[in-house]
């Protein structure tokens, strides 16, 4: 018979109709009662043993964590927690599992630290927790996809393998076929990168925006959605080393239009996950609710992960430019009584603390910052006109989310050549490096704006873990590249 996923038959139950199960068992009870999970539902199916019409060898392999195969009736439940189970008149073991080995794993019935399950990556799909998890990641993956479809976006693969810095951070993964023990070297001593694979010092790509752009001023409107890679020393539950970025960019698009699209597809994606993953979406609502119990009052956030969701879907985004954000927060009761760590003034980078006082405290909804101060935003971004003396500001943004603060961050791009010019020689990026990007100005070139959306970011938020390392299957951070 056919196999039917757990999914589709509690979707739609028939009573009485036989179906074909396969599945991993999550517990055995009384040699009667098999709660099985395939891995299309958070839930289990109820599978019902007469165990009388089995033989007892078969029953005993009949294990937790045990691949089996299933075929009854459907049938009404009479019992408590399901609505309907399977009545058994077939079992196929398909893979035992031995109950020792299964002590010492996630798989074990019983509850376990999220440290533990990161040790055991390999196994904590298995998991409640982490099947809801990375069930919802696939959805917000296909909706951003669908999102930027529907809207006439053509998808571009941009490389992984870069020799430019957009970012201009420095913190860069070489990627080289040289012997490390003994590179060939120039008359002055220094490693010949001229013998390496691309004749070149190259690296892991930080972005895909620079060469989205490209596209873009063809194309019109393009998007990005790969793997990048910081080589940032940081051992924080918001860093890694390897993650996805989605780098939309729109010729002929203002910072107007770019904020525009950006509050449209983040609202679209929190629809999209509330729509069509509401059980899974609640399993981790509910898990979020019990584990904010057992925190400090003061620490307990203010609102349930369905809240935040539809607090992004419900309210208009507010815009406000950086200076305008930097008197709210001089002004407010919570920098006057000293209570944030970090100082506020003109001309530093907000963090933290401060964006998400002005979500979640000043104006309670998600927060569009733009007009920020050039000395600390990329090369790229256009220089706005209207500037003042000594305060020179760029036409950037920044969304910011409750509960996770930067969600988004995008700009105008500079499209005037001589301009472009001045920002690479004051960020001291040689022109011979970035002579293609240049070029793109010279031949009709045109306004143009887009943003960068972590990946994992926005998982995180639609999912309320707290860790980064918790919605990316296998996690590469410092001293870690496990799996």
């Amino acid at each position: 018979m056919k196999r039917t996923e757990i999914a589709e038959i509690l979707k739609q139950p028939e009573i009485g109709q036989n179906y074909c199960v396969k599945g991993w068992v999550r517990a055995f009870r009384s040699n009667r009662f098999i709660q099985i999970n395939d891995g299309s539902t958070i839930h289990t199916l109820q599978a019902v043993v007469d165990f009388e019409q089995f033989d007892e060898a078969l029953l005993k392999k009949i294990t937790t964590a045990a691949a089996v195969g299933l075929t009854g009736t459907l049938v009404a439940s009479q019992g408590a927690g399901q609505t309907v189970e399977l009545q058994v008149s077939a079992i196929e073991i398909i893979g035992e599992a031995n109950p020792d080995d299964v002590q010492r794993t996630v798989m074990q019935p019983k509850k376990h630290s999220l440290e533990f399950l990161r040790e055991q990556a390999h196994l904590r799909f298995r998991t409640n927790t982490f099947g809801a998890v990375f069930r919802i990641r696939h959805a917000v993956a296909y909706a951003i996809h669908k999102f930027f479809n529907d809207q006439n976006f053509y998808y571009i693969h941009t490389p992984i393998i870069t020799g430019s810095d957009a970012e201009g951070a420095g913190e860069m993964f070489r990627v080289s076929t040289l012997d490390p023990q003994n590179p060939p070297l120039t008359e002055d001593g220094a490693i010949d990168y001229k013998q390496d694979f691309f004749g070149k010092p190259v690296n892991l790509t930080v972005s895909g925006q620079l060469e989205a752009e490209l596209a873009a001023l063809a194309l019109g409107k393009v998007y990005t959605f790969g793997p990048t890679f910081r080589a940032e020393n940081s051992n924080t539950s918001r860093h890694l080393a390897e993650f996805w970025m989605i780098e939309p960019e729109v010729a002929f698009n203002d910072i107007h239009a770019n904020m525009d699209l950006a509050e449209e597809m983040l609202k679209y994606i929190c629809s999209y996950v509330m729509e069509n993953f509401p059980d899974d979406l609640k399993f981790l609502h509910d898990r979020e609710a019990a584990e904010q119990q057992t925190k400090p009052q003061n620490e307990r956030s203010e609102m349930g992960l369905v809240e935040r969701l539809q607090f992004v879907v419900s309210n208009e985004f507010k815009r406000i430019t950086y200076t305008e954000a930097i008197d709210v927060l001089r002004n407010s009761n919570h920098y006057k009584k000293k209570k944030f760590q970090y100082e506020v003034e003109w001309g530093t980078d907000l963090q933290s603390e401060h964006e998400r006082f002005l979500v979640e405290k000043e104006y309670k909804c998600p927060v569009i910052i733009t007009d920020y101060p050039a000395s600390f935003k990329a090369f790229y971004m256009r220089r706005n006109d209207h500037s003042e003396v000594g305060r020179e500001t760029v036409a950037a943004m920044d969304i910011l989310f409750p509960g996770i603060g930067e969600m988004v961050g995008g700009s105008q791009r500079e499209e005037r050549l001589d301009v472009l010019r001045e920002k690479c020689a004051a960020f001291h990026i040689p022109e011979e490096e970035l002579w293609w990007y240049l070029d793109t100005r010279k031949f009709g070139t045109v306004p143009h704006a887009g943003f960068g959306l972590g990946f994992e970011r926005m998982v995180m938020f639609v999912t309320g873990m707290s860790n980064i390392r918790d919605v990316i299957p296998f996690p590469r951070t410092p001293q870690n590249a496990e799996f």
